[in-house]
């Protein structure tokens, strides 16, 4: 089955501290500069499984933004929708691991060329033709951007499409007002939600509810399907029963893997199963794929280098069959 996936969102470099603990705060090395950006990360998984990938974002006219149009487009990404702005520079990101789990950022967003997105970016009529748009809560970070995130699910609903989102939360970026208030209206609109297993509770609608209270909750306010990432655990997806109003269940084991840098496997998890799921895969082999796919995204040093083929991921699974 044919699968048209956009996306809209920041895209940048980004340069990684090159020792554990590293920090920000005295001189250190780092590594980079490396293609990123959560929605080009997820536009680049979406092509490199096979399937049409669109995002739409800014850059500026330097190297840094020529780096990152040449790798998107030599893995198969539609860039059309990609503006180069000669004013601005690329956007950027700093990178510091405390530990495999936990990461300090220093973003150049806002002021970068991605900071410039908005609503006259956007190509209606390539917008028409996605079966889905997705959303990442990390490029919430402006008005100007979520305007034209609200535009892009008008008209891809509008066209019979359907969206997910992924609220990759960011604590660097939980001060911004406007990304809360984003969150709310976006998830009335989602019809698959992709948040981590320590996101959900963000999504709580009352104290001290259970992880399967707030999944009943968002089910019950429509979303359809509920997809948590729950790390070397696996995942886990929920679903409403049509006829007896209860909620489906079904857990995909994690795999035991190195981890030699997290950043990116969220995003190519999400874009694994959200592209096999469209294109008519059961969803036990959907997860299943995707938590593959985001094992062999930490393995590799670089937030987009651990994007991975079909045929990689199953290359994977063999191993452990």
């Amino acid at each position: 089955m044919s699968v048209s996936i956009c996306t809209i969102g920041e895209l940048l470099v980004e340069f990684l501290a090159k020792e554990p603990n590293q920090g920000f705060m005295a001189p250190g090395e780092f590594l980079g500069p490396f293609p990123s950006g959560a929605p080009a990360i997820y536009a680049d998984q979406v092509a490199k499984l096979g399937f049409q990938s669109a995002l739409f974002s800014c850059v500026g006219k330097d190297d840094f933004g020529r780096m990152c149009l040449d790798r998107l487009s030599d893995d198969g990404v539609n860039i059309d929708g990609i503006s180069v702005l000669p004013k601005t520079t690329t956007g950027s990101a700093f990178v510091s691991y405390r530990n495999q789990h936990q990461r300090d950022f220093i973003f150049n967003m806002t002021n970068g060329a991605c900071g410039y997105l908005s609503t006259e970016h956007l190509d209606e009529i390539q917008l028409s033709r996605c079966d889905h748009f997705h959303i990442m809560g990390s490029s919430l970070f402006s008005f100007r951007i979520i305007d034209a995130m609200r535009k892009a699910i008008n008209i891809v609903k509008l066209h019979g499409g359907t969206v997910s989102f992924d609220p990759n939360i960011r604590k660097e970026m939980l001060n911004i007002p406007e990304m809360t208030q984003a969150f709310e209206y976006i998830l009335e609109y989602t019809d698959f939600f992709l948040p981590s297993e320590g996101e959900v509770a963000h999504f709580a609608k009352g104290k001290n509810k259970s992880e399967s209270a707030i999944v009943d909750d968002l089910l019950a306010s429509g979303v359809k399907h509920v997809i948590i990432k729950r790390g070397p655990q696996g995942a886990s997806y929920y679903h409403q029963d049509s006829s007896s109003q209860k909620t489906g269940s079904l857990h995909a084991p994690g795999f035991p893997v190195r981890v030699v840098d997290p950043t990116g496997a969220g995003d190519c998890f999400g874009a694994t199963f959200i592209s096999l799921f469209l294109a008519g895969y059961p969803v036990e082999k959907a997860l299943t794929y995707a938590n593959a796919s985001g094992s062999l995204a930490i393995s590799k040093r670089g937030p987009m280098e651990g994007a991975s083929t079909l045929a990689e991921i199953e290359a994977f699974l063999q191993q452990y069959c």
